[in-house]
């Protein structure tokens, strides 16, 4: 009985005094972090489809491939950590390069008037338009999560709560140029695509559509 009461009154002074709700925003913060990871890997994984398609109609475009190639692989290799500064540093420029190659990959599409006519890689930049909307709107998310939490384990007395048990602020999405990192890769939609030479056959290989 006596153990009860005790339990009892503990459970009692860590509600009253943030712990719980310190447990809820550190779980919606990985949770948005889990989200974000999510679509940046749905970026990764267009990329061996996307330079595929590209390969097919411009295969001498070869700098441009193995630059979205590696930047790929590097942002796979990165095993990031949220909750540290310099990791999440790491991984951000990762995902900045892959999304400058990425741009410049489309861009030479601009030459090719039948890669610009493939339906692959119509659907791919659809898909891939989608794919970084969709991280915009996830890192803006965790950045709020993050936000939230940091402000609520920074009051009084919370943060007493908080240095008891451990917690500290978590690092939060920072670029140099936030505009420019929230800008997706040129897709554009807006040009029908010119009718193939009929001198020049289709490339002898055609890469599989991407699954979705």
């Amino acid at each position: 009985m006596f153990r009860a009461l005790i339990v009892l009154a503990l459970t009692a002074l860590l509600s009253g005094c943030g712990y719980n709700t310190i447990q809820q925003k550190d779980e919606a913060v990985t949770a948005a972090w889990s989200q974000v990871l999510n679509v940046y890997k749905r970026r990764a994984d267009l990329v061996p489809n996307l330079v595929a398609t590209v390969k097919g109609y411009a295969s001498h475009e070869q700098q441009v491939l193995t630059q979205v190639t590696e930047a790929r692989a590097k942002v796979g290799s990165i095993n990031v950590d949220a909750n540290n500064p310099e990791s999440l540093k790491q991984f951000e420029q990762a995902q900045g390069e892959l999304r400058g190659a990425i741009g410049r990959l489309l861009v030479v599409s601009e030459n090719y008037p039948q890669l610009k006519a493939d339906q692959g890689f119509l659907s791919l930049q659809t898909q891939l338009e989608g794919t970084e909307n969709r991280i915009t709107v996830e890192r803006q998310r965790y950045i709020g999560a993050v936000q939230d939490y940091n402000t609520y384990i920074r009051q009084f007395p919370t943060n007493l709560t908080a240095k008891l048990f451990g917690y500290s602020t978590k690092p939060n999405f920072a670029v140099e140029n936030p505009a420019e990192i929230q800008e997706a890769p040129k897709v554009d939609f807006g040009q029908p695509a010119p009718a193939a030479p009929a001198s020049t056959p289709p490339a002898a290989t055609q890469p599989a559509p991407a699954q979705g």
